[in-house]
């Protein structure tokens, strides 16, 4: 008797955890997995905004130089302004591709160094962020800096701050997460200093 209830209690956890994980499944991905291919990129876009997206830019870059751009979508969806293809959206972490790259072409001619610290560049900074003089331009760009993600911080989605100086304050003086180089926790800092670190670097760069 022990047994079969048991077994019975085991198929019911099934069933509910497998209806459960249901819930998580990211159906909208599934549904354009699925879905046959359209005939044209313009009339797979046209159906972005029912995948939720507001707008969308889509650039074909063709053997020998050749582009195809394709919109569809808004650029304002609250004032029904049409994508178009200089339209500009917020890329959110995207750009930390883009900062990685702009690091190593700096550092190909020689303006910057991977192996130079956070204090060699923003001095400023070398008494409000631990481990200041021993963090490396190479460990912000790998996320392995151990400075705090500033959006981790208790209630910030209740109140996002508006500018990099109120985003940078949260981690100023703080204690980091791990030493340098020892651990990799993911940071929108480690590639996003206040707007006065910001002049500072980029007066330094300009004297070089």
């Amino acid at each position: 008797m022990a047994k079969k209830t048991g077994i019975w209690i085991f198929r019911i956890l099934l069933f509910v955890g497998t209806i459960v994980s249901l819930y998580f499944v990211p159906w909208p991905i599934v549904k354009v997995w699925i879905a046959p291919l359209p005939d044209s990129v313009q009339e797979q876009i046209n159906k972005a905004e029912g995948y939720e997206f507001d707008g969308i830019i889509v650039c074909i870059n063709k053997k020998g130089n050749q582009t195809e751009l394709y919109t569809s979508g808004y650029k304002n969806k609250e004032k029904k302004i049409p994508a178009n293809h200089n339209a500009l959206f917020k890329i959110a972490c995207v750009s930390k591709l883009y900062n990685a790259l702009a690091v190593t072409k700096l550092v190909s001619i020689g303006k910057l160094s991977l192996e130079k610290t956070l204090s060699d560049y923003l001095p400023e900074l070398k008494n409000r962020i631990e481990y200041a003089d021993k963090i490396t331009l190479r460990m912000l760009v790998k996320h392995r800096s151990g400075i705090p993600n500033y959006k981790d911080t208790y209630m910030y989605w209740a109140n996002p701050k508006e500018t990099a100086d109120e985003n940078l304050a949260l981690v100023l003086d703080k204690q980091a997460n791990f030493k340098p180089d020892e651990d990799y926790e993911y940071s929108n800092y480690a590639e996003r200093p206040g707007r006065g670190a910001k002049e500072q670097l980029e007066n330094y760069l300009s004297m070089k």
